[in-house]
C-alpha cells in the first residue's frame, strides 16, 4: 500500500512535471506544501468530486495562488472533472489550469488567487458566511450549515496588509470553523526573507484572538494531523504555522528562492525523482496512489449523508428548508421584481429634494424587508454613508444571525471579504466607504469584475461636491477607473429615481458587480413620462427633449443632470433646440443596441457637451473630439460645495458659454 509519503509525492511529480512542460510556473510551494495537503484533503476534507458545488462541503483557498499546481494536483488525484491531459495543458490557452488558480476554470476552485493576501481574505468571508448562515437557518437537531473553511498562505500573503486587516476582524468575530496553514519556509522571490520579514507572526496572530499552533514540521503526517485535530476543537480561528522546504525533494534548489517561480529544469528533476524514491515517467501516477487519492465514493456518501439530514430538516422547518435552497441558489424571492417597480413609481410620485445617499438609504430600508439575504456593511462610515436601515442587525460574536457588518476602517479587506461572502452563496453582500476611498479597496473590487460576483459597493460623497474636507476626500479619477472595470457597473444617479433603479438593477443582476455612487448635497427630483424604470434601467436616457431634431445634446450625471437640465431652460428659451441626456451608467448604455444609442444620441448630432464633476477626459467616447467637457482637470480644493462649483466652472453661466460657443462653430 502507498505510504503518506509516496501519495504526497504524486502531488510533487504531478507539480514538477507540469511546471517544465509549460517552462512557466511555481513549483516550490506545491512541493513544500504536498505533506501538508496530502493529511488534509486525505483525511480531513469534506468535499464531493462529482458535486464542486454541494451546499456543505468544506471550502478550500489556495491563497499563494502562484502554488497553483497544487490545488490542480489535488483536484486531478481526488477525482474532479481535471484530466493529466488538463494538467499537460498548465498554463496554456483556454486550458482549465491556468497559470492562477481562476474561478469557472477549474471544477473545484473556489475563488480566484493570485493577488497575495486576498485568498486568506476570501477565506475569512467564507467562514462570516457560513457563521452566518448557520446562524440564521440550523435549529436545535438539524445543523444544515456545518462546514469547515481551510487556507494556504505563505510569507507574501503575511505580508500584505490586507492580511492583517482581515485576521484581525476573524479574530473579533470568532470564526472558528476558519483554519490558515502558514507555510514558513523563509524564502520568497528575492531570497530569504529574514532581510525583510521578521515579524513575530505567532503572536501577531494571538493578538488577533486566534489560536495559533506553533513550530509544526510540514514534512511530519503525525504532527501535521494532529495540528488540525486541534484547530477543530477550538472556538477561536486557528493558523498552523508550518515549517516546510520549498522545493522539497530536489537536490540542488529545495530551500532556495531557485525553486520558487522557475521551472527545475530536466536534469534537477531527475534527481529530484531519484531523490524522493519515486520511479515513474512524467505525468504518470500508478493505479494504487490514484486509488488511495480517489475521494468519489466518500464524496458521495458525504453529500447523501446532508441530503438526508436535509430532508428532515425541510419536514420539520418546510419554509426555511424552502428559503435556504432559494438563497443558496441565487434567486431574489419571485415577488421582488414587482414590488421594487411599484416602489421605483411611488419614488417618482413623491418626487423629494434629497442627497442621493439618503436616496439610497430609502431604498434599503424599502428592499431591505423584502431580502433576507442582504448583508450590508461599512468601513467605519455608516453614519455617513448611510447604509444602515431600519431592519440591519448587527453580527458579532455572540450572535451571528444579523445582516449588518460593521467593518472597521479595513476598505480593502471588506471589499475582500465580500468577495468571499458572495462566493459562499446564500447572502448577497453591500459595503459602503467614500468614492475617494475606493482606492483603498481597488484590487478587490476588481476581483470581484473578474470573478462576476454579485457584490454591492456603495461609494459616497462623490465629488467635489463634498466640499470642505479638500482634495484628498474629493474624488477626481475615481469614475473613469471604475468605468473602465470590465464586468463592472457603475452608477452615478441623478436623484432619487434614479438611486432606486440603480438598487434594483445591482440587486437583480447576478452576472457581476456594481458600484452605486451617491452625493453628500441634495439634489433635485427630475420630472419623467410614464417610462421612468425602464428608460433609467437602460443606463441612458432623454430626460429632456425638444420640438424638433436636436441641435445640441447635454450630457451629465449625478448632481450635474440638474446643472444640464437649467442649461436646457436656458436655451430652450432662446429658441435652441436642445436635449439632455442623463447618463446613470456608461456600461449599461454601452450595451444596448446600436438602434436604441442612435436614439439616444445621434451620431448625427456632433454638437454635444458632457458635463460631470469628475475627470473630463472619459467623456470623449460620447462628445466625440470635436465636443466639449465641462469636468475636472486637477484635483479640488478646501472650501464649501458652492465655492468649488463656481471655481471650477460646474455653473449655469460657464456651461451656456461652452455651450453657446459651440453652437457658433
Amino acid at each position: 500500500m502507498p505510504s503518506r509519503r509516496d501519495r504526497a509525492n504524486a502531488i510533487r511529480a504531478l507539480s514538477m512535471d507540469a511546471v517544465q512542460k509549460a517552462n512557466s510556473g511555481h513549483p516550490g510551494a506545491p512541493m513544500g506544501m504536498a505533506d501538508i495537503a496530502e493529511v488534509l484533503w486525505r483525511d480531513f476534507m469534506k468535499h464531493n468530486p462529482a458535486n464542486p458545488n454541494w451546499a456543505d462541503r468544506d471550502r478550500f483557498v489556495l491563497s499563494n495562488g502562484h502554488g497553483s499546481m497544487l490545488i490542480y494536483s489535488l483536484l486531478h488525484l481526488t477525482g474532479y472533472d481535471l484530466s493529466i491531459d488538463d494538467l499537460k495543458n498548465f498554463r496554456q490557452l483556454h486550458s482549465k489550469t491556468p497559470g492562477h488558480p481562476e474561478l469557472g476554470y477549474t471544477p473545484g476552485v473556489e475563488t480566484t488567487t493570485g493577488p497575495l493576501g486576498q485568498g486568506i481574505a476570501n477565506a475569512v468571508g467564507f467562514a462570516l458566511a457560513e457563521k452566518i448562515m448557520a446562524a440564521q437557518f440550523n435549529r436545535p437537531g438539524h445543523n444544515i450549515v456545518d462546514h469547515d473553511t481551510y487556507v494556504f498562505l505563505g510569507d507574501g500573503c503575511m505580508m500584505e496588509g490586507i492580511s492583517h486587516e482581515v485576521c484581525s476582524l476573524a479574530g473579533t468575530l470568532g470564526l472558528s470553523k476558519l483554519t490558515a496553514f502558514y507555510d514558513d519556509n523563509g524564502i520568497s522571490i528575492d531570497g530569504e526573507v529574514h532581510g525583510w520579514f521578521t515579524d513575530d507572526t505567532p503572536r501577531r496572530f494571538e493578538s488577533y484572538g486566534w489560536q495559533v499552533i506553533r513550530n509544526v514540521n510540514g514534512h511530519d503526517a503525525d504532527e501535521i494531523k494532529t495540528a488540525i485535530e486541534t484547530a477543530r476543537k477550538s472556538d477561536k480561528p486557528t493558523l498552523i504555522c508550518c515549517k516546510t522546504i520549498i522545493g522539497f525533494g530536489s537536490p540542488n534548489k529545495q530551500g532556495k528562492e531557485s525553486s520558487h517561480g522557475a521551472a527545475l529544469g530536466d536534469a534537477e528533476i531527475a534527481l529530484t525523482r531519484e531523490a524522493l524514491g519515486w520511479s515513474h515517467g512524467p505525468f504518470e501516477i500508478p493505479a494504487d496512489i490514484y486509488a488511495e487519492w480517489d475521494a468519489k465514493d466518500a464524496g458521495n456518501q458525504a453529500e447523501q449523508q446532508w441530503n438526508e439530514k436535509f430532508a428532515a430538516y425541510q419536514a420539520e422547518f418546510p419554509e426555511l428548508a424552502a428559503e435556504f435552497t432559494r438563497r443558496m441558489a441565487g434567486e431574489l424571492p419571485a415577488d421582488f421584481d414587482e414590488k421594487a417597480s411599484a416602489y421605483i413609481r411611488a419614488v417618482a410620485e413623491k418626487g423629494e429634494n434629497i442627497a442621493s445617499r439618503k436616496a439610497s438609504q430609502n431604498c434599503l430600508n424599502a428592499f431591505g424587508p423584502m431580502l433576507p439575504e442582504l448583508l450590508g456593511g461599512s468601513a467605519d462610515l455608516a453614519g455617513s454613508n448611510l447604509t444602515l436601515w431600519d431592519g440591519c442587525k448587527p453580527v458579532v460574536e455572540e450572535d451571528a444571525s444579523g445582516n449588518y457588518m460593521y467593518y472597521g476602517v479595513r476598505e480593502f479587506g471588506m471589499a475582500a471579504i465580500m468577495n468571499g461572502v458572495a462566493l459562499h452563496g446564500g447572502l448577497v453582500p453591500y459595503g459602503a466607504t467614500f468614492l475617494m476611498f475606493m482606492e483603498y479597496a481597488r484590487n478587490a473590487v476588481r476581483m470581484s469584475a473578474l470573478m462576476r460576483q454579485r457584490v454591492i459597493y456603495v461609494f459616497t460623497h462623490d465629488s467635489i461636491g463634498l466640499g470642505e474636507d479638500g482634495p484628498t476626500h474629493q474624488p477626481v479619477e475615481q469614475l473613469t477607473s471604475l468605468r473602465t472595470t470590465p464586468n463592472l457597473d457603475t452608477w452615478r444617479p441623478a436623484d432619487t429615481v434614479e438611486s432606486a433603479v440603480a438598487w434594483k438593477h445591482a440587486l437583480q443582476r447576478n452576472d457581476g458587480p456594481s458600484a452605486l455612487i451617491f452625493s453628500r448635497q441634495n439634489l433635485p427630483c427630475h420630472i419623467r413620462d410614464n417610462e421612468t424604470e425602464a428608460a433609467i434601467a437602460r443606463g441612458g436616457y432623454v430626460l429632456k427633449g425638444c420640438a424638433g431634431e436636436p441641435e445640441l445634446i447635454l450630457i451629465a450625471t449625478g448632481s450635474e443632470v440638474g446643472l444640464a437640465v437649467q442649461v436646457w431652460e436656458k436655451l430652450t428659451e432662446q429658441g435652441r433646440q436642445v436635449r439632455v441626456v442623463s447618463m446613470p451608467c456608461t456600461s449599461v448604455f454601452d450595451q444596448q443596441d446600436a438602434e436604441y444609442r442612435q436614439a439616444v444620441l445621434p451620431l448625427e448630432v456632433g454638437a454635444r457637451v458632457a458635463i460631470e464633476a469628475a475627470h473630463a477626459d472619459y467623456w470623449y467616447k460620447y462628445v466625440g473630439l470635436d465636443g466639449r467637457i465641462v469636468g475636472m482637470h486637477s484635483y479640488g480644493e478646501s472650501a464649501p460645495a458652492g465655492a468649488l462649483f463656481e471655481e471650477f466652472g460646474f455653473t449655469v453661466d460657464n456651461v451656456l458659454a461652452v455651450a453657446e460657443e459651440l453652437l457658433e462653430d
